[in-house]
Order: structure tokens, then C-alpha cells, then sequence
């Protein structure tokens, strides 16, 4: 799995089941709300200031994707895509990239096309059943509740960067990029 790790240099994401914990609520407004994970976005924030690139290719189309996509700095966000291998293929060749250099994270039978194909694929624990099986890492931890984190940590420890991440934030440097 190690070898696996150390070539990734995207992580593309579902949204719902992943970022979320797959639960909508709506108000009697009929406005709809998303909850995420802060430690989710913290790792996302963290892998992208050591040169990872993420995307974003979700079958909803919601203004609170987009807005959550701004705040982590997620350029790359495909909404309303219920099928999305053609997101994946433009992202692979916007960045040049592949498919042994990307992991994707999705939880659903849509997602099995693309987690079928990249380098590293990975599921939340809860995932549709029959998803777990095709994949490299089932999460510990469920959509919404820090699986992205866990992959995320996962990757960078693969990568042999984590140990000295953590190191260079103890000693100050805030970057958080390792000197």
C-alpha cells in the first residue's frame, strides 16, 4: 500500500457520504443544510499547502458545496455529475496526471467507476456494502465524521511526510510546509 501512497498527488472527493455524513436537512424555508467535519477540512487545508491538489465531483448541485469548496480552497469542483467518470477524465487531463496518481473517495455504486480505476481508492466505513469490496482502504471512521482525515493522514504518512509535518508545526513553522 505504501507504494501506492507515495505516488498520489490528487485526492478527488464525493461529497455527500463523504465530506457529509450523507444526511440533509431542510428547513420549513426549504432551505437546505449540510453539516461537515472541521477536521476533515483541516487535513484538506493541510495537504494542500504540501502540494496535493483536490476536486470535488458530487451529484448534487448546491450552493453550499461550492461555498464549502471556497473556504478549503477546492478549485476544482464538478456539481450535478450523478455519473462521473467525464470530471474525472478532465481533471486527469487539466493536471496532467495519472490514474496511478490519484485517490478518489467515494461511498456509492456510482463511484465505482472511477474507484475502480485510480491508484488509490478508499471508502468511509459506512460506504454502500458492495462498494467496500472494490477498493484499497476502508476508513475507520465514517463519511461526515473524518474519514477524509484518516485518508488523507493515511496518504501523507505514506508519502513519509506526516512525521515531518507535525514536527516542523511543534517547532513554529506555521507554513506547513516541511523546511
Amino acid at each position: 500500500m505504501r507504494n501506492k501512497l507515495k505516488k498520489i498527488k490528487m485526492i478527488i472527493l464525493d461529497v455527500d457520504g463523504v465530506l457529509t455524513d450523507a444526511g440533509l436537512m431542510m428547513g420549513h424555508d426549504g432551505f437546505e443544510y449540510m453539516k461537515f467535519n472541521v477536521q476533515d477540512g483541516a487535513g484538506i487545508v493541510l495537504a494542500r499547502k504540501l502540494g496535493y491538489h483536490f476536486a470535488l465531483i458530487t451529484g448534487r448541485n448546491t450552493a453550499i458545496i461550492t461555498r464549502r469548496a471556497e473556504i478549503l480552497g477546492i478549485q476544482d469542483v464538478y456539481q450535478n455529475k450523478l455519473y462521473k467518470m467525464e470530471s474525472y477524465e478532465e481533471v486527469l487531463k487539466k493536471y496532467k496526471l495519472k490514474d496511478e496518481e490519484v485517490c478518489y473517495m467515494g461511498d456509492d455504486i456510482l463511484d465505482l467507476p472511477i474507484l475502480m480505476r485510480v491508484g488509490f481508492a478508499a471508502v468511509p466505513l459506512d460506504a454502500v456494502p458492495d462498494v467496500k469490496k472494490y477498493v484499497d482502504y476502508v476508513a475507520k471512521r465514517k463519511g461526515g465524521e473524518g474519514a477524509v482525515r484518516e485518508v488523507v493522514d493515511l496518504i501523507l504518512d505514506g508519502a513519509g511526510i506526516k512525521k515531518k509535518l507535525i514536527q516542523d508545526i511543534i517547532a513554529g513553522n506555521q507554513s506547513g510546509r516541511p523546511a
